[in-house]
């Protein structure tokens, strides 16, 4: 355990060494409060993001050790200053029509109305990263050759909708449709606009992930050079994507304990470094080809993540209930696994008796 989480611990206590001394220096006595606040938004992290560590293993488990580590290494510094902390600032920028430094500098020096400027643009944050997901979810079991399902009273039927050509986008641009009804007339514009470029990044990065998957064998054929390392790319780039998707109700719902950006920076990047130490960890003791089912609870996980965030546009969801429904089909999951490996040993045991 401790080779995978190393890193982990090392983040953990630079952070928390550095909470400490931004609330004295913010304000003198509070360093042990922002040590505290820190904390606890790496453990929501971790307990929210279960679901994310098993989709990037599964990723991960067809990339080089090398990109493997990258992603632990560059991932978790895109992760942190990209999505933590930049990627609210250029939101924030783009919807108040202030430029990114000035929204950094009352990021730094005005919390609450930061906080105001971040709440107004909540809901097209929310509905890119509910579009990206759901297409994520519904091509996992849009498959016809996918031949293992868990709940397969509703995944066996899921699976042949992939006959249907563009099935996944015309179900995805219908959600999206009935959640800008929902919102206030002065967000429509931009919920729409969110909508369509999270549908339309996940294609771009899954179809040419798939081109560069298929044609890599070709490619080293006739050595071509760097083949490998542009689909390790893209794959890197996909997998950072899908945990911007996964992080952006966290960073948001953050706000809830916290209006200092730095704080909450240190908090989610605590949570986020465990979160891929956990990722890597699953991949290396190769889990998920022991809990067969375990990728299905996180698709399903997935699936009632995107739709939450959706709802969230209108209606506030509090994180125990994401972080709960998740976490459910998580565990879900692992008991039918452990369960089907048992059933599975006393059958080869049974096998054995009659043989013998």
């Amino acid at each position: 355990m401790l080779e995978y989480f190393l890193g982990s611990y090392i983040v953990t206590i630079a952070g928390l060494l550095g909470a400490y001394f931004w609330g004295e220096h913010v304000h003198q006595g509070t360093g042990l409060t922002c040590v505290f606040i820190a904390i606890v938004l790496g453990i929501l992290e971790v307990s929210l993001s279960f679901d994310n560590a098993v989709v990037n293993a599964m990723k991960l488990e067809k990339m080089s050790h090398k990109w493997r580590h990258r992603f632990l290494t560059w991932g978790i510094i895109i992760a942190v200053f990209g999505m933590r902390f930049v990627f609210p600032i250029l939101v924030v920028s783009i919807f108040a029509k202030l430029g990114m430094l000035e929204v950094a500098k009352i990021a730094l020096t005005n919390a609450d109305k930061y906080a105001e400027y971040l709440h107004q643009t909540h809901a097209p944050i929310v509905t890119f990263g509910g579009m990206f997901l759901i297409m994520l979810f519904l091509n996992y079991f849009f498959n016809h050759e996918k031949d293992v399902h868990w709940i397969r009273c509703i995944e066996t039927p899921l699976a042949h909708f992939d006959h249907i050509k563009g099935i996944e986008i015309i179900i995805s641009l219908g959600m999206l449709l009935a959640t800008q009804n929902f919102v206030p007339a002065e967000q429509k514009v931009h919920v729409m606009i969110a909508g369509i470029s999270g549908i339309i990044t996940y294609l771009a990065i899954d179809g040419f992930t798939h081109y560069l998957e298929k044609h890599e064998e070709m490619r080293a054929a006739k050595c071509v050079t760097g083949a490998a390392g542009c689909t390790g790319l893209i794959s890197f780039i996909y997998l950072e994507l899908i945990d911007a998707s996964f992080s952006l109700d966290g960073v948001l719902g953050a706000f809830a304990l916290s209006k200092d950006i730095i704080i909450i920076s240190i908090g989610l990047a605590i949570g986020a470094m465990f979160v891929r130490s956990l990722t890597i960890m699953l991949v290396e003791k190769k889990t998920l080809k022991q809990f067969l089912y375990l990728e299905h609870g996180a698709h399903w996980a997935i699936g009632a993540l995107a739709c939450l965030m959706l709802v969230s546009t209108v209606k506030e969801i509090p994180e125990v209930v994401t972080g709960g429904i998740g976490l459910g089909f998580i565990v879900c999951a692992l008991i039918s696994s452990i369960l089907h490996n048992k059933k599975l040993e006393r059958c080869i045991a049974d096998e054995g008796k009659e043989n013998a």
